[in-house]
């Protein structure tokens, strides 16, 4: 059996606390994401996504003979180049990583157009987080109604908008805990989100479950 070199497992970097704790929340469940059990530090960087998008190799720089791998996560919208697609926002971040020393232990992930459009799962634990378990109209026909969504199932146009006016609605406060308890109760395989689908299988690469794990 390979023993790694590194101390730790995974290094995050992400651009805001909301962000962090939807991470934290997903990585508490290996066994849905595919990988073993991972130990991860956290880190918001001070800039939030401009500051992922331009300095995330110098953020993660002292970081790389301690951890295994790295990740970089930040939304495309507010990001300040706004003109490039997230897949070419990531290989930008990502050559930045490779050069400072990280090669290909290193990967972003950039949401778009906002982490928010992970929390419009059609998990039914998605009304429960937001307040709107049992209440008429249902949420997903509130979305409807408020053109937030053209069809039943879709997910809103504008998320982020769309979560802080049900919130609002619901009577609810917003915070960091709604991100974590969304990434912890909804299913995991049932978002396609291509930004989500890339973290998953990154995660599955560099940590597999024990049973993948060749002697």
């Amino acid at each position: 059996m390979n023993v790694s070199p590194y101390s730790k497992d995974l290094v995050v970097l992400t651009a805001d606390r909301n962000a962090e704790f939807a991470l934290r929340g997903a990585l508490a469940r290996p066994k849905p994401l595919g990988i073993r059990p991972v130990l991860a530090d956290h880190f918001v960087h001070p800039y939030r996504d401009p500051g992922c998008l331009r300095e995330a190799h110098t953020f993660l720089r002292p970081f790389i003979r301690t951890y295994s791998h790295a990740l970089v996560v930040m939304d495309r919208e507010g990001c300040g180049r706004e003109a490039l697609s997230r897949v070419e926002l990531e290989a930008q971040i990502e050559e930045q990583l490779s050069q400072s020393g990280w090669g290909d232990r290193a990967a972003a992930i950039v949401i778009d157009p906002e982490l928010e459009i992970w929390v419009w799962s059609p998990s039914p634990a998605v009304d429960s987080v937001l307040g709107w378990h049992g209440r008429v109209p249902a949420l997903r026909t509130w979305l409807q109604e408020q053109e937030f969504t053209k069809e039943q199932d879709a997910k809103p146009m504008r998320p982020k908008e769309a979560m802080e006016e049900a919130l609002r609605i619901a009577r609810k406060s917003r915070s960091s805990a709604l991100y974590r308890q969304v990434a912890e109760q909804v299913s995991l395989a049932r978002c396609h989100d291509p930004a989500f689908l890339k973290l998953k299988t990154m995660l599955q690469g560099w940590f597999p479950p024990p049973q993948a794990i060749k002697s």
